[in-house]
């Protein structure tokens, strides 16, 4: 597949020890919209199935909301199962809403800071500026292969009346392709060919050529490696399986 031709750039620290966060700062010029990811400093771990006290927990969950207290009236994040389902949220959220069984979320009203949970799966935030139509998706190798990307693209196409080459893209904070080596079988479900052994898979670019091929062309992804800059993020892989939850969030502020 030819590689869609991206920027590549770096979501800036803007948070506090308490709650420690990483923006796109372009987002939000451009397009008045908050994109970003909590980090993973001081074990700020964000998981809905943390093994730690439900009272540590709460304490973190706590802390990120006061930090984002008046932009947005309520956070919806789901128990994810690496599919491909996404919910259009049609209504006002007041708090912490949690779901069942969701990979993505989508709204076009303000105020509702849509969320999921990653520890290397990519992030992905989809815009279109002009109606400030928006979808917040959990992209593991599962969910690419079975067209959740696809899915999220036609999701806001469709609710925005668009063109689907109106629509933004980035790929946020996730592991990066030098540190992620897959059998030659994940390979093949996500990218359609391998080279029949283990190789290592550039998640972020591999699901930006699928976006280019729908014809996005204004598509950036972070720089960030969740596993080689594990000092500010968690990683399921380069922890062995034992690590927290970063928070990655998509919203339209109130005011």
């Amino acid at each position: 597949m030819n590689q869609a031709q991206a920027r590549t750039i770096a979501e800036c620290s803007n948070g506090t020890a308490a709650a420690p966060r990483y923006q796109l700062g372009d987002w939000l010029t451009r397009y008045g919209v908050v994109a970003g990811i909590t980090g993973g400093e001081g074990g700020f771990d964000l998981g809905l199935a943390s093994s730690e006290p439900m009272r540590a927990v709460m304490t973190r969950w706590r802390a990120f909301m006061q930090s984002i207290e008046g932009a947005f009236s309520g956070v919806v994040v789901s128990v994810q199962r690496h599919g491909t389902d996404i919910r259009t949220q049609e209504n006002p959220v007041s708090g912490l809403m949690i779901q069942e069984g969701l990979d993505g979320h989508a709204t076009g009203l303000p105020g509702i800071l849509l969320a999921v949970t990653v520890a290397d799966c990519v992030p992905v935030y989809l815009l279109h500026p002009a109606s400030g139509t928006m979808a917040l998706l959990h992209a593991g190798w599962r969910g690419v292969s079975g067209g959740i990307v696809e899915a999220g693209i036609e999701l806001v196409g469709r609710r925005a009346q668009a063109n689907e080459a109106d629509i933004v893209i980035h790929c946020g904070i996730s592991i990066c392709g030098e540190c992620y080596e897959v059998g030659c079988e994940v390979v093949e479900a996500v990218t359609g060919s391998h080279n029949g052994r283990s190789e290592k898979l550039h998640l972020r670019q591999a699901i930006l050529d699928r976006a280019g091929a729908l014809g996005l062309h204004e598509m950036t992804m972070s720089s960030w490696c969740s596993a080689h800059d594990g000092d500010r993020f968690f990683s399921h892989r380069a922890s062995g399986g034992d690590t927290g939850r970063m928070l990655a969030y998509l919203g339209r502020p109130l005011t």
